[in-house]
């Protein structure tokens, strides 16, 4: 009887005493105990309302309904549908909305809508993978900022394909600890090109230079990035440099003259197809032999096989180098030792002494640079004021 004399009522009345009339019938929907009678009226009446010419109806029935899990679905999928002003509340927190109807609301809505749909909590793979692919930036920003998203490799690789151009999307996914590596290095590689084509257009530099410049950067990173990667987490990277076409011998030997044997290793299973525990064996064979073999088997230029059996001896002598900033830089020892013997050796390529001689320099210049580091680090303490009280406190 109480919900028919409310729908003779909201006839005539003004919005926005409609709009407080159907925040009371949402809420006593949810709260109250009514009959079975009144229950099924109430929801006709609400049901009714969606066709309310204001949007202060309708706004009032998804505040009340948002966070619900026992509102009318029906009702929910419609206000999901509305006005952003309408729908947006049941976007981010509603529980009834499907996978499926997030979705198809990702492919068709707003982008204030994929925004708010990738603020939600607990938000599943599919519904962040429609946005990693159809998304707008701004969309893709909020799902990478989500602590409850779930993202597969997938999509981050898409969100970095599509926006990984742009200075926000880079900061936000770089910052992040458990981003994959091979994601990682993907980003980077945006930001050379990015770089390179700005410098060009800028007449700063050649296009070779700028390109040759962009890969040097990308080749340090990529050892840099690998020295934090372990177990599955190398094994995708290092399929990544090979399906990118990166796993190159310079990379490797790279690699093996910053004394990161885990990349080394994992670069030439990968290569070769033998399992890592092999390649292990083989690596310290000190014999020789088995390293050749497995370089031939692992597809490299025999022109570079020296230098890999110098630099590999070079490395048994200065022992192995955790992972992290010892295994990220070039070791200058080991370069200028390599470079050395392939100086002499007349078999020696000229692009091999090319890339040793560009090693060399590169691990001068960065020797230098953490000598004058320590250098200033030194003079500062050197010049902090002298507290005899603080000293003997």
């Amino acid at each position: 009887m109480i919900v028919r004399q409310f729908i003779s009522w909201i006839r005539t009345a003004p919005a926005g005493e409609r709009a407080e009339a159907t925040r009371a019938l949402a809420r006593a929907w949810l709260i109250s105990d009514l009959t079975e009678d009144d229950r099924i009226a109430a929801e006709g009446a609400l049901l009714m309302l969606l066709d309310d010419p204001s949007p202060l109806v309708r706004q009032a029935m998804a505040e009340v309904f948002a966070h619900s899990a026992e509102a009318p679905a029906a009702i929910v999928r419609a206000l999901s549908a509305d006005q952003p002003a309408i729908a947006l509340p049941v976007l981010e927190h509603s529980p009834l909305l499907i996978d499926a109807d997030l979705v198809d609301i990702v492919a068709t809505g707003s982008d204030e809508m994929q925004c708010t749909i990738a603020r939600r909590v607990n938000l599943p793979a599919s519904v962040a993978a429609a946005i990693a692919e159809v998304g707008s930036a701004a969309a893709a920003l909020e799902l990478i900022e989500n602590p409850y998203a779930g993202l597969a490799p997938f999509s981050w690789d898409r969100i970095v394909e599509r926006h990984g151009h742009l200075a926000a999307i880079r900061e936000s996914m770089l910052a992040l600890e458990d981003l994959p590596s091979a994601t990682r290095l993907a980003l980077v590689a945006k930001l050379s090109d990015t770089l390179a084509q700005f410098v060009v257009a800028r007449n700063w530099l050649g296009a070779d230079r700028a390109d040759r410049i962009a890969g040097e950067a990308k080749e340090r990173s990529t050892v840099n990035i690998a020295a934090r990667a372990f177990g599955d987490d190398m094994q995708n990277l290092i399929t990544h440099l090979r399906g990118t076409g990166q796993l190159t011998a310079g990379l490797i030997l790279r690699a093996l003259l910053s004394g990161n044997l885990d990349l080394f290793g994992a670069a030439l299973a990968e290569l070769s197809g033998l399992p890592y525990g092999r390649v292990s064996a083989l690596l310290n064979d000190r014999g020789g032999n088995g390293l050749q073999a497995l370089l031939r088997r692992a597809g490299l230029p025999e022109s570079t096989y020296a230098a890999f059996r110098v630099a590999l001896e070079a490395s048994h002598e200065v022992g192995y180098v955790d992972s992290g900033d010892g295994a990220a830089r070039l070791h200058r020892r080991m370069v200028e030792r390599v470079l050395t013997h392939c100086e002499t050796d007349q078999s020696a390529a000229e692009p091999l002494l090319i890339l040793l001689r560009r090693f060399a320099t590169e691990s001068a210049r960065e020797d230098a640079r953490m000598f004058c580091e320590e250098l200033a680090a030194e003079d500062a303490i050197s010049v902090l004021p002298y507290d005899d009280d603080l000293i003997a406190a």
